[in-house]
């Protein structure tokens, strides 16, 4: 690029305040160094968002400037570049006349490169300009993750020999083995995880059907549907193959579930994945938790009130008895618990486990996990661990008579134990431990504390603002409508960020129900669940759902995503 017009555009940014006089001249130096586009060295020193910087460059070039997430653009156009093409050179085309093709572009100056697609496609190119993140989530968007990477694997092979060879019923083991092992099937596979870690999805479903195969992710506890090519229906059999190889699972048994584990290290971050495979009409079904091995357990981080914090600090600095934590699957309960084992984790206690299964390892904490096949469940593992001396136990869950009844004589033999229940709320825990058969004096004796909790989705900081709430819900905030003019609600409005959904990220809502003499008296006449809420709640228990309006209060989250998860409530 001449170096007239780089002075330019340089004096442009300045004059617009978006860069000083000393950024501009490294951003020169950097520029003279590499030969890159001035525009993208800027960008990448940090210097000016690729944002503010598009709209300045087109007034400089004379060139249309497009947002691409406000374009439709029609399958016909997509076919004329390939995902090949499009993710090699960070193109996307947004319109075709005659013949004439307008295509996205970061660098529109690149004359070489604009030379080589007229020669590839064969159609006169038209330059538009765009931000690289706009392209490449356009190519995502449109052509499907990693669509570059199956059209290499289609470019090499015979697509009809691909799907005979690889058919359920016939494809050999070895074969499968081979295409697995495939640098392409490598680098889809990966970029499936990839994908998943930047957004910040808890989960990977790969599900087949007859004519497609889908692949969702779960972010902050909801499925999204991620677009995949559809031509990844062919090697169906090769990338459920590549994953069980890499979790040392054996890839000719197809007929029953297998479970396995696998490490990984993406960029800076150590992931855990835990694999978990489900034969299905139509193929083998993979479910795949991202668990990170850097996650720093604080009960601060939980979503405590301050009052439920100075609750928690003290029950579990208690010597003996059980605190239960209770929530359906996905409720964030294994989270809570790990949060105070960590905050009571000293060199002077002796703290052990038993887990089904391990999803995180602790440092200074034995962890054991269940193998029902073998002999060893919660029962028999709680009784061997008695002999190695612990101070402090967890068992991962309470499923059982036999497990709640060992659990609870060794509350009552001196130990602090912490467990889960399966239950809608905290006052379910008595009458679940009641109907597995545990005597009432027994339950109320050895247990300190029942925690219900469910997560909730968190406003998105970026794009949050204010919102004038509804009248009908002042009640249920405990707010006279007089005094409804001091009240401020928050919700999310959607943006990049956030994936237009209004959140990112989750925390907690708790409901304790402390079991004090009053609690202790109901337990022991064996009355209903609804009575000793309704008793709690005299004695000042909050509900899930009042714990959640005080979050809505302080613009944590929204009264809507509160209502989604307390709807039993």
């Amino acid at each position: 690029m001449p170096i007239k017009k780089t002075i330019l555009l340089g004096e442009r940014l300045i004059q617009k305040n978006l860069i000083s006089r000393q950024g501009l001249d490294r951003a020169l130096r950097e520029h003279e160094r590499t030969g890159r586009f001035l525009g993208a060295t800027v960008v990448n020193l940090g210097l000016i968002k690729e944002e503010e910087l598009c709209p300045v460059l087109s007034e400089h070039l004379k060139i249309p400037y497009v947002k691409i997430k406000e374009l439709i653009i029609a399958p016909s156009v997509l076919e004329k570049v390939s995902a090949k093409y499009a993710c090699h050179y960070k193109i996307i085309p947004v319109k075709f006349d005659k013949a004439d093709l307008t295509i996205a572009v970061t660098d529109p100056l690149d004359i070489k490169t604009l030379d080589d697609l007229r020669l590839f496609l064969g159609y006169e190119v038209v330059a538009v300009l765009a931000t690289e993140s706009d392209i490449i989530e356009a190519i995502r968007k449109y052509y499907g993750l990693g669509a570059e990477t199956i059209e290499e694997i289609i470019d090499t092979s015979d697509k009809a020999e691909v799907a005979a060879r690889l058919a359920l019923p016939t494809a050999k083991v070895e074969d499968i083995e081979d295409l697995a092992g495939d640098a392409s099937i490598i680098k889809f596979v990966n970029q499936i995880f990839m994908q998943a870690v930047k957004d910040s999805a808890t989960d990977i479903h790969i599900e087949p059907y007859e004519d497609e195969i889908k692949v969702r992710y779960r972010i902050d506890g909801l499925l999204y549907d991620i677009s995949v090519p559809p031509n990844i229906k062919y090697f169906q059999s090769a990338i459920v193959s590549r994953i069980k190889i890499m979790a040392n699972l054996d890839i000719a048994e197809r007929r029953l579930p297998q479970d396995g584990r696998i490490k990984i290290k993406l960029w800076t971050e150590e992931l855990d994945l835990r694999i978990s495979t489900l034969p299905t009409q139509f193929g083998e079904s993979v479910d795949i938790r991202l668990l990170s091995g850097s996650m720093i357990y604080s009960l601060k981080n939980l979503g405590l009130l301050n009052s439920d914090l100075k609750i928690l600090e003290g029950i579990i600095k208690k010597p003996h008895g059980i605190i239960f934590v209770t929530g359906p699957t996905g409720s964030g309960k294994t989270t809570t618990l790990y949060a105070c084992l960590s905050r009571i984790n000293r060199k002077d206690k002796k703290i052990i486990t038993i887990e089904d299964p391990i999803e995180y390892q602790l440092k200074g904490i034995t962890q054991i996990q269940i193998h029902p096949r073998i002999g060893l469940s919660f029962a028999t593992g709680l009784r061997s661990m008695l002999r190695h001396d612990p101070d402090i136990m967890m068992v991962g869950e309470v499923r059982d008579f036999e497990t709640a009844e060992i659990t609870i004589r060794v509350a009552l033999t001196g130990h602090l134990v912490f467990s889960t229940l399966h239950t809608n709320d905290a006052a379910g825990g008595i009458t679940r431990l009641l109907d597995m058969g545990i005597e009432p004096y027994l339950a109320a004796s050895s247990v300190e504390c029942f925690i219900a909790q469910r997560l909730v989705r968190v406003i998105c900081q970026r794009c949050k603002a204010e919102k004038k709430p509804d009248k009908r819900i002042l009640k249920d905030l405990g707010i006279r409508e007089k005094d409804s003019g001091r009240l401020t609600i928050y919700e999310g409005k959607g943006c990049e960020s956030c994936k237009f959904t209004g959140y990112r990220g989750r925390t907690g809502i708790y409901e304790f129900l402390l079991i004090n003499e009053d609690i202790h008296e109901l337990i022991l006449r064996r009355v209903s669940a609804n009575q000793i809420k309704r008793k709690a709640l005299e004695l000042g228990m909050h509900t899930l759902r009042m714990d959640g309006w005080e979050k809505v209060k302080k613009g944590t989250t929204t009264i809507d995503e509160v209502i989604r998860v307390t709807e039993e409530d």
